[in-house]
């Protein structure tokens, strides 16, 4: 499970890239009860999302050039050069050379094998998300990739990422993944990684990180994201053996999920 006693390999920021900062914390102020901060004058329209005073993700503008809306799932590291040098041995590429943050922490982003993108936050001030696992917060972050076996063999030497496959059914197989230490026991998981299905391939899906929120009404929140501009990816299912989840795309496009339940019980 995500804790913010953050060790390398973890999930320890969470921000969404969008090409109208106002219209998206207009949407998850309207979804998730969240408020914005500016980052400051120096910030390009970088600021926070917080619940309750405490940080649970940021928001700024695209920046990249031909960017689509997404949010950026970062994973803590002590040093982020070194881990542009082990994304670059591993058969990755780097979109975003390591770069000091003011006094925040240092990033760096890159691209997996497989197409995802993901960043790297090594702390300085900012240790990295206030709070998760609460309700309206980040709960897990997934992987669906065109290349399962592929992105797990990039992930295992950049981070150390240790991986249990769960069988899912009908041929599907689920793979949790824990930051080093923490063995190959479900409720040690971070995340999971999924291999997109033939129909999703042919459908034109690419690989791609997205966040999964707790939510204590699943279907309650659902509705309010459609009622708000929200495309329906996955409406409200049930989970066997997880709880009760859903997956969406923002009104610009950016993917996220919902889950009433605990995703270690995967």
């Amino acid at each position: 499970m995500l804790t913010t006693n953050y060790v390398p390999g973890t999930p320890n920021w969470l921000d969404l890239g969008a090409p109208d900062v106002d219209a998206a914390v207009s949407f998850y102020s309207a979804v998730f009860g969240w408020t914005f901060r500016s980052a400051g004058p120096d910030a390009g329209g970088y600021g926070f999302f917080q619940l309750g005073g405490k940080t649970v993700g940021a928001v700024g503008p695209l920046t990249e050039e031909g960017a689509s809306s997404a949010w950026n799932v970062y994973f803590q590291t002590p040093d982020a050069d070194a881990t542009a040098k082990a994304v670059e041995q591993a058969g990755g590429s780097v979109r975003m050379a390591p770069m000091d943050v003011f006094t925040a922490g240092r990033l760096a982003a890159f691209t997996d094998p497989t197409g995802a993108d993901f960043a790297v936050w090594q702390p300085g001030d900012v240790q990295g998300l206030d709070t998760v696992m609460a309700p309206n917060t980040l709960c897990w972050t997934e992987l669906y990739t065109t290349d399962a076996a592929a992105a797990k063999d990039f992930y295992r030497p950049v981070f150390s990422w240790q991986s249990q496959d769960m069988p899912m059914g009908g041929g599907a197989v689920y793979s949790v993944v824990s930051a080093p230490g923490g063995g190959k026991t479900d409720d040690t998981g971070h995340g999971g990684i999924m291999q997109l299905q033939q129909e999703n391939l042919q459908a034109g899906s690419t690989s791609e990180w997205h966040p999964y929120f707790a939510v204590t009404d699943c279907d309650a929140t659902f509705a309010t994201a459609t009622d708000h501009g929200a495309a329906a990816m996955i409406p409200p299912t049930d989970a066997p053996g997880v709880g009760r989840l859903a997956m969406l795309k923002d009104p610009a496009g950016a993917p996220f999920a919902l889950l009433k339940g605990d995703p270690t019980t995967t």
